[in-house]
């Protein structure tokens, strides 16, 4: 949902819109929904909002889909751009703390709810044409390099590891700044860019994709927010929904689906990934020596 009104606003409007279509249940949640206060929306869950409505978890999801966000995690985050522009970190963790309490068994669940409503909501943003685009890229590259710089690095670095042990050149980098000019030197034509980067539009990115353009490389953008504002000028865009609320780690999406993208490679090129693990393997137990019996 895209407009230039706050996302209160945005949601206001849509229920003013679809009311009359509405079922009872779906109007209870989109009743509390406009009552609340955004801090509320952001850190309950669909369960909880369905506790707090009357409905179910079931009720809200399909609420928010009506409204067009997609789902609860789509409210969440256009939420969370507007609430973590405004409000400095110390004051967003104050108010996270607040809101998950001092109850060890409910913020267990309230970590696993979060996670779980971002992964659902990374799967079903599956644009099946760029994911097998990204895969047949890395399938066919004689080389890639991985970037992802602050909460993306790990995610970028998991994705390097394990493509080098299925026997693909690699290199990541989380460098930034001048550092960085010395990673895309060795950029070359036909290889693959594969960039993580959630939602901040940092200069390097930019740059990034300048430098396989006239090298002649792929790109395959793993993003949050910035797959529209990139679309036309990368191969492929992958969407991983970023924590709106900072309960749940940045790069828990981003490495799953850089999972999905190994798992695609192991089927497609399945006599390599094999090769190079037996090998992989064979190394470790020349490393590890002769068992003591």
């Amino acid at each position: 949902m895209e407009n230039s009104h706050s996302p209160i606003e945005q949601l206001r409007a849509m229920v003013r819109q679809l009311w009359e279509e509405l079922s009872p249940a779906e109007r209870a949640v989109c009743h509390y929904l406009i009552s609340a206060s955004p801090e509320q929306i952001l850190f309950a869950s669909a369960q909880e909002l369905g506790n707090a409505t009357g409905t179910s978890n079931a009720t809200v999801v399909r609420t928010m889909q009506r409204l067009g966000f997609g789902g609860l995690p789509g409210l969440k985050r256009a939420l969370a751009a507007e609430f973590t522009s405004a409000v400095a970190p110390d004051v967003r963790l104050r108010q996270r703390i607040s809101h998950v309490g001092q109850d060890l068994s409910g913020i267990w669940e309230r970590v696993f709810d979060e996670a779980r409503e971002r992964i659902d909501h990374c799967r079903r943003l599956l644009d099946a044409e760029a994911f097998k685009k990204a895969v047949e890229l890395l399938v066919n590259a004689p080389a890639a390099l991985v970037f992802g710089t602050g909460a993306s690095e790990p995610a970028a670095r998991h994705l390097a590891l394990k493509l080098g042990r299925r026997g693909h050149r690699v290199r990541a980098t989380a460098a930034t700044g001048f550092a960085l000019a010395d990673d895309l030197l060795w950029l070359g034509h036909g290889e693959v860019l594969v960039i993580f980067q959630p939602g901040r539009r940092l200069k390097e990115i930019t740059v990034l994709i300048d430098r396989a353009h006239a090298v002649g490389a792929s790109t395959v953008l793993i993003s949050d927010e910035l797959g529209g504002e990139f679309a036309e000028r990368v191969e492929a865009v992958l969407a991983a929904p970023h924590t709106p609320t900072g309960i749940t780690a940045e790069p828990l999406t981003g490495i799953i689906v850089a999972d999905a993208l190994l798992l695609a490679l192991d089927s497609l090129d399945e006599s390599r990934s094999v090769e190079h693990s037996h090998q992989l393997n064979a190394l470790r137990e020349h490393l590890l020596g002769p068992r003591i019996r």
